[in-house]
């Protein structure tokens, strides 16, 4: 009777562990279907991500490829300012340029001007009058004459200028301050015309321009000295370029171009105004 307690007993336990390992096994397959699950959803999770990392990164190449772009244009823009800078200085200079040429113009047009009217209705004195102080200027090494109404002080251009230029040499201050003090000495009320003469040869030098151009500016050179030295007051002097047009001896030698590149300060028998 105990034998079979004692089985009974043993059975009893072994069905409840069956019925244990049992109900493990089912919590082991629903653990490892809710893993499974998991790891599916892991795995859903992370081709969306990789999918939006790839879209991020398709972006980003096209935000790359517009930078690129745009710096390029912002490179184009500058250098296109750069040029119309550029062209802006260069107008800017030559709109200068031409101002001063105007006004240089409307000063010796208004010089002109008013020799005209003094000639008009200025006071003429003798002839003689010029001519019998033409032997009281001393003026060495300089040709002085005289030539029907005036008197023509002849400035050879190597005494005052720069080779092929309009700039005053250093030396050329002396022979200007000589020739004015003689000539306010001698002629202290007349009017004077500063009158520029060339050569025909062809002019080499840059910036120079034509023989006018060049004539125009030694004149010019001579007059604004003049009046910068106070010798002669500006309202007595006035302003003529001849170019080449009027040589005093032939252009065919050396020495005849070299004499033809002249200055004259011509004194005229007109008093200018007081």
């Amino acid at each position: 009777m105990r034998v079979v307690s004692g089985t009974t007993s043993l059975v009893f336990g072994f069905l409840v562990l069956l019925q244990g390992c049992a109900e493990n096994s089912v919590a082991l397959k629903n653990q490892t279907q809710a893993l499974q699950q998991q790891q599916i959803a892991l795995q859903q999770r992370n081709t969306e991500l990789q999918a939006r990392a790839a879209d991020f990164d398709r972006n980003n190449q096209e935000l790359q490829s517009l930078l690129a772009q745009t710096r390029q244009q912002s490179k184009i823009v500058e250098d296109q300012l750069a040029a119309v800078r550029e062209q802006l200085s260069t107008a800017t200079t030559q709109l200068a340029q031409v101002r001063d040429e105007k006004q240089l113009t409307e000063k010796q047009t208004e010089a002109l001007m008013a020799s005209a009217r003094k000639r008009a209705g200025a006071q003429i004195t003798a002839n003689s009058s010029l001519q019998k102080n033409l032997s009281t200027l001393n003026l060495p090494g300089i040709e002085v004459r005289a030539d029907g109404d005036v008197i023509r002080v002849e400035l050879p251009s190597t005494k005052l200028f720069q080779m092929g230029s309009s700039a005053l040499q250093p030396v050329a201050g002396g022979t200007l301050d000589m020739v004015a003090a003689e000539l306010a000495r001698n002629y202290p009320q007349q009017t004077i015309g500063i009158e520029g003469h060339t050569d025909n040869e062809f002019i080499q030098t840059p910036g120079v321009g034509d023989h006018q151009q060049l004539s125009v500016a030694r004149a010019t050179a001579v007059y604004q000295y003049l009046v910068a030295r106070g010798q002669i007051p500006a309202t007595r002097m006035f302003i003529v370029g001849h170019g080449s047009n009027h040589p005093v001896v032939s252009n065919a030698t050396a020495a005849g171009r070299e004499r033809n590149n002249r200055v004259e300060l011509v004194v005229y028998p007109e008093k200018a105004a007081q």
